[in-house]
């Protein structure tokens, strides 16, 4: 066969090739998703949630320095995996010491602690004045501290012209608010803001320690004290001018240091473990007078309804019934005051929490 006859039989076949049907064209998604179906690991399941759980009582934290009470009271809740909390008042992060934790139906009586009286453990630095009346803030002025100025008997002249009902002026460096803003917020753009005097009681101020400059003080008070302006005060009462360096809460209305827990022991309990530091709610009112009601008027006193006592007039008590025969104690019903041989409520509690605290404070049956 001649090289000719060999080209055209090519071309023939070569005719025959492109007149038959192409295979169809695998769309390159197709492709990839091939390729991705052999390479793809299987996804490994999700760890299911933990549910959250109706916990009702207080928990009092001993915060560590440098965090926050709402951090604190987040890193607790999810501990306990509880449904709903909520804290007692602001501490700062530079502060440490009592912050009560209020879960369930111990939310309603938080605003009692913010309330209450406050007692702290003051560090103050002599002869330094900052920006921000504390540790963080710039040295603004540096003044010497005579032996005279040390001397006990000045010490504490300086402490009692601060003591009984007196006016502060709140800090620039301070979460009160003015015009929807934060003060902290103006003072770090170096806008000075006006403010009001605001009349506190500080119940007694006690000299602890004396070392150098530095004097340690326990201070009892009302609530809204600054005590950044205190050591301030003392200070410019002494003549060498201060600022605080360490603060550390050790009571708040009824409850003190006395039972309080830390995160980092929080953390290494079990979950049994951290339930029973879980205290009832009327912790936070353990200052207040008890009244017992008989089940009739619990009952109706449950449902907003003034019930009349032999009891003399009262701010503020706390109110109960009697628990069911499994039950050895009797139950927190809410707040109230007397006024006129009347019990008037305050803040009440829901059956479903009543129930909640009674199934909470009786251990379940185990099987033998």
């Amino acid at each position: 066969m001649s090289d000719l006859s060999v080209q055209h039989m090519d071309d023939a076949e070569a005719r025959d090739v492109v007149a038959a049907p192409l295979p169809s064209r695998a769309d390159p998604g197709d492709v990839h998703n091939e390729v991705r179906n052999e390479v793809r690991s299987p996804r490994a399941p999700r760890k299911p949630k933990l549910p959250r759980r109706h916990l009702h009582g207080v928990i009092l934290l001993d915060k560590p320095l440098g965090l926050s009470s709402n951090d604190a009271l987040q890193k607790v809740k999810w501990l306990l995996r509880a449904e709903k909390a909520g804290h007692t008042g602001t501490l700062d992060p530079l502060a440490t010491g009592l912050l009560p934790l209020c879960f369930g139906a111990a939310t309603k009586f938080s605003q009692v602690s913010l309330d209450a009286d406050k007692r702290y453990t003051a560090t103050v630095l002599l002869g330094q004045t900052t920006a921000t009346g504390d540790a963080e803030g710039e040295v603004l002025r540096t003044r010497e501290v005579t032996p005279e100025m040390r001397a006990p008997e000045r010490l504490r002249a300086a402490c009692d012209a601060f003591t009984g009902e007196i006016d502060q002026i709140p800090p620039m460096h301070s979460a009160l608010k003015h015009q929807g803003r934060a003060l902290y917020e103006y003072a770090r753009e170096g806008i000075e803001i006006e403010r009001a005097p605001r009349r506190v009681t500080i119940h007694g101020i006690d000299i602890l320690h004396v070392q150098g400059d530095v004097l340690e003080i326990d201070v009892r008070c009302s609530k809204g004290t600054y005590i950044r302006t205190l050591a301030q005060d003392i200070g410019e009462q002494l003549g060498c001018g201060a600022h605080l360096i360490g603060l550390r809460r050790t009571g708040s209305g009824g409850v003190s240091l006395q039972g309080t827990v830390t995160l980092e022991a929080l953390q290494a309990m079990t979950e049994a473990e951290r339930d029973a530091h879980l205290l009832p709610a009327d912790v936070l009112l353990s200052d207040w007078p008890e009244v017992r009601l008989s089940a009739d008027d619990a009952a109706r006193f449950l449902t907003g309804l003034r019930r009349r006592v032999t009891l003399a007039d009262a701010p503020q008590v706390r109110v109960y019934g009697p628990a069911p025969a499994s039950a050895d104690h009797h139950v927190l019903l809410g707040s109230a005051h007397i006024r006129g041989g009347e019990l008037i409520p305050i803040r009440l509690l829901s059956p479903l929490e009543v129930q909640g605290m009674l199934d909470q404070a009786t251990p379940p049956d185990h099987p033998i």
